[in-house]
């Protein structure tokens, strides 16, 4: 029976975890990540997950992201239940579902914004050459950098960089975008713009966006904020 790989869910629901555990081993100790989390994100949401350092918030979007499995409980993204899928079909869910924003931007530094962007889609493949640079070039006048197509990240300022990563992250055109403390390595009034500028996309495209931050300067830019303390949803 053939892998269900990127079907669209039938409900409106882009993610949903029931009762998910995480547990970390360190020896004969078992620490607690996440504890009985119950959480639904809409299709379009534009959503932040708050909390202090340790509270959850990157083991949470890695478990979303297919780049980490639950300890116990129920994790559904796209309509696909992901401890049920192999690894081919979990790579397959991240590469056309999924678009990733790193707070330190990995970039590859040898390669220009232009090939950074376009990285993503040379994964998938089935996209020609000439259709691969149109869509980069259109994203990244979308993100303002239309005349720094050719530029390395060593050359481009921080929330350039970043700019170029959410490039790279929607390019593909997935459905949910994650972003782990995308401002955390900017200044305050660049870290404003960058949220702005994911807001306005959100708004533009309905594309779904989860993303977790500690800084409340950045938190009164979310529809919707889930915060989390030890492990579970607090409010």
């Amino acid at each position: 029976m053939p892998e269900p790989l990127s079907e669209p869910p039938s409900a409106e629901r882009i993610v949903q975890l029931e009762g998910v555990r995480k547990d970390y081993r360190l020896g004969a100790v078992v620490v607690p990540a996440l504890r009985a989390l119950d959480l639904t994100i809409s299709r379009g949401e534009f959503s932040a997950i708050a909390g202090p350092s340790g509270s959850g918030k990157t083991t949470l979007l890695n478990l979303i992201g297919c780049v980490d499995v639950a300890t116990a409980g129920r994790v559904t993204v796209a309509g696909q239940e992901t401890g049920q899928l192999s690894d081919r079909a979990l790579t397959r869910l991240r590469l056309f579902q999924i678009g990733f924003i790193f707070q330190s931007f990995n970039l590859v530094p040898v390669l220009t914004a232009l090939q950074n962007i376009e990285f993503p889609l040379l994964l998938q493949g089935g996209i020609g050459r000439a259709e691969r640079h149109e869509r980069v070039r259109a994203l990244l006048a979308r993100v303002g950098l239309g005349d720094h197509a050719e530029h390395r990240p060593g050359e481009l300022s921080g929330g350039q960089r970043q700019r170029v990563a959410i490039a790279r992250a929607l390019v593909t055109r997935p459905a949910l975008v994650l972003a782990d403390e995308p401002t955390a390595n900017l200044d305050s009034k660049t870290g404003g713009t960058i949220i702005e500028l994911m807001q306005q996309l959100n708004e533009q495209d309905g594309t779904t966006f989860l993303f977790s931050t500690h800084d409340q300067q950045v938190i009164k830019h979310a529809h919707r904020v889930i915060r989390l303390v030890d492990g579970q949803i607090a409010a």
